[in-house]
């Protein structure tokens, strides 16, 4: 509607009725946009969280194997240190080379080499048999 038929308003009834109509008509596209809208943060709010919840797991498997490898060469480490203080007491140098070329190898292993895969450390995680070598 114009502003020329709103000023040639002759007392007919179609303009207060389409008025009316057109405020009914906006507001409720205005309701369904606004509905539209809240589903679409409710669906991101939702990806939202379980993208956490992944990032979260994913954090727990990847502590979980730091705790247990780093735990592990520690100890290989201190049963290394052993076998050389063993060897050096009782003055056997082949002992004493085989001991220190092995931990020279451990030394210059990386322990995160196995971490590009996360799935083969999920599943090591994830069986109680798995023997951890470093």
């Amino acid at each position: 509607m114009s502003l020329k038929d709103f000023v040639n308003f002759s007392g007919s009834t179609s303009l207060p009725t389409e008025c009316l109509n057109k405020i009914v008509s906006e507001c409720t596209d205005y309701l369904k946009t606004s509905e539209r809208e809240k589903t679409k943060r409710r669906e991101i709010d939702k990806l939202e969280r379980e993208s956490i919840s992944r990032i979260k797991a994913q954090k727990d498997i990847l502590m979980k194997y730091l705790d247990r490898s780093f735990d592990e060469r520690s100890d290989n480490f201190r049963s290394l240190f052993c076998i050389i203080d063993q060897a050096i007491l009782s003055g056997n140098n082949e002992q004493l080379a085989m001991a220190l070329q092995t931990m020279t190898e451990m030394a210059k292993s990386n322990p995160f080499k196995d971490l590009s895969n996360l799935t083969s450390v999920r599943a090591a995680l994830n069986n109680s048999e798995h023997e951890w070598k470093f």
